[in-house]
C-alpha cells in the first residue's frame, strides 16, 4: 500500500530565455477540486503562436497553434483533427519534456491509426456491429474495427480540418467542425465546438459543445497518449495509476459491453489504490488494458477521475471530468512502426490513454447513460488534465 503523497506544482523556471525564481504553488491541496477555479487568470498574456503544419489530404493548408503559460508549459494544437500534438511540462529538476506522443508535421497524422491526440467522434469508442436504432429507424455505420464501428468510422473527426479561432485573452484555441447529415452514416447536421485552454495552473482544459438538427448519438473525447517520463523511459509500465472507479463495463471478446457493470475488486482492473501499470499487465487478455471504467460520482459535475505518476521524473497528471466513464488504454497495439517526437520509436506500451467519455455502445444499451442529442438540446462536457510535480 502506497502512502498518501503531497503534490506541488513547480512554477516558473524559465520564460522566454530569462531565468526566474522557482516557486511552488498549490501545496495545500489538489487544485481543481471543489473550490478551485480552472480559469486562466494569473497567467501572463502571451501571444498564441501560429505556424504552417503541412497540407491535409483534401489540399487544405493546416496550421499549428502553440499555447504557453507563465510557467513556460506549452501545448500545441493543430486544426487537422483538432489534434493535441505536443504537451511540454516540467519535471522535478526543472527540465521541460514532451509528455504526449505525436508527430512534428501533419503527414504523421494523416493515417493516424492510433488516433494520437485527436478529437474522436461522432461517437468515441465502439458501437456493436456498426448498427443502432433511434426513434424506430435503424442506422448502419462503417465497420472499421471488425466486427464493430470505432471512433466515428473511416473518416472520424480526427481526420478532418476544423475551423480554428485563437482566443488570446483566455489563452485558448476554439475549434469548430460541422458534421453533415449522413456523414459516416450518422443522422443530423452536428455542429461541434471544442475549446482547448491552457491555464495558469498548468492544466489543459477541454470543453466540448455540440448541437444538432436531428436526433443523433454523440460521444466525444480526446485521444492523447501520455508518457510522463518524456523519453526517460520507453514505456509506461513503471507509471503509477489510480482510477476513481469501483466498476467497469464488462465486455465480450470484441470489447462490446455486455450491459453488466462489474466490480473491479478482486480483478486485475482494480486501480482504486495507486498501482504500477506493469504489475498485472501480462496476465490480461491481449497483454494490455483497454476498458471503460465507471467514474465514481461521474456524469454530472467535474469530479476527480484518475491520477498518473511517473516516479522517474516526478511528473504527476490529475484527470478530472464531467463524463460518466473513462477508457484506460495502454497502447498494446503499437508495434514499433511509428516514429514521433525526438525520433522516438513507439513500441508497445509507449504511452497510456485516459479518455473521458460516455460508455461504449450506449446507443444499444438502454441501461447506460443516454448519448442521444436532440434538436434544441446542447451537448456539453469538460475534461481537465492537470500537470504537477511530486517534490
Amino acid at each position: 500500500m502506497m502512502k498518501p503523497k503531497a503534490y506541488c506544482s513547480l512554477r516558473f523556471v524559465t520564460l522566454l530565455g530569462s531565468l526566474a525564481t522557482a516557486t511552488l504553488m498549490g501545496c495545500g491541496g489538489k487544485p481543481g477540486l471543489p473550490g478551485h477555479s480552472y480559469s486562466s487568470e494569473n497567467a501572463i498574456n502571451m501571444e498564441i503562436k501560429s505556424e504552417p503544419f503541412g497540407t491535409a489530404p483534401n489540399g487544405q493548408q493546416v496550421q499549428l497553434y502553440t499555447l504557453t503559460n507563465a510557467s513556460g508549459m506549452t501545448v500545441k494544437v493543430t486544426n487537422y483533427g483538432a489534434i493535441v500534438t505536443s504537451i511540454q511540462t516540467l519535471d522535478r529538476d526543472g527540465n521541460f519534456g514532451e509528455v504526449a506522443l505525436g508527430f512534428d508535421s501533419v503527414d504523421g497524422y494523416i493515417p493516424n491509426d492510433p488516433h494520437f491526440g485527436g478529437i474522436v467522434g461522432r461517437y468515441a469508442n465502439r458501437i456493436a456491429k456498426g448498427k443502432f436504432t433511434l426513434d424506430g429507424q435503424e442506422y448502419t455505420l462503417a465497420v472499421n474495427d471488425k466486427p464493430n464501428h470505432l471512433h466515428g468510422g473511416i473518416t472520424g473527426f480526427d481526420r478532418v480540418v476544423w475551423q480554428a479561432e485563437p482566443l488570446q485573452k483566455q489563452n485558448a484555441i476554439r475549434l469548430t467542425y460541422v458534421s453533415k447529415d449522413g456523414e459516416e452514416g450518422y443522422p443530423g447536421n452536428l455542429t461541434v465546438v471544442v475549446t482547448y485552454t491552457l491555464t495558469g495552473f498548468n492544466a489543459l482544459k477541454i470543453d466540448y459543445e455540440a448541437t444538432t438538427d436531428k436526433a443523433t448519438p454523440v460521444n466525444l473525447t480526446n485521444h492523447s497518449y501520455f508518457n510522463l517520463s518524456a523519453g526517460k523511459e520507453k514505456d509506461i509500465l513503471n507509471h503509477i495509476v489510480k482510477i476513481n472507479a469501483d466498476q467497469f463495463t464488462a465486455s465480450d471478446e470484441t470489447l462490446i459491453p455486455t450491459g453488466e457493470l462489474a466490480p473491479v475488486k478482486g480483478t486485475p482492473y482494480d486501480f482504486t489504490t495507486s498501482t504500477r501499470v506493469g504489475d498485472r499487465i501480462e496476465n490480461l487478455q491481449g497483454y494490455g488494458y483497454d476498458l471503460n471504467y465507471v467514474v465514481r460520482n461521474g456524469g454530472d459535475k467535474l469530479v476527480h477521475a484518475a491520477t498518473v505518476e511517473d516516479p522517474s521524473t516526478g511528473r504527476v497528471m490529475q484527470v478530472q471530468t464531467t463524463q460518466p466513464g473513462i477508457q484506460f488504454y495502454t497502447a498494446y497495439h503499437l508495434d514499433g512502426t511509428l516514429t514521433g517526437h525526438n525520433n522516438t520509436t513507439y513500441n508497445r506500451y509507449a504511452g497510456l490513454c485516459l479518455e473521458a467519455q460516455h460508455f461504449p455502445d450506449s446507443p444499444n444499451q438502454k441501461s447506460f447513460p443516454s448519448t442521444i442529442l436532440r434538436p434544441g438540446e446542447k451537448y456539453s462536457e469538460t475534461t481537465v488534465y492537470k500537470f504537477e510535480v511530486k517534490e
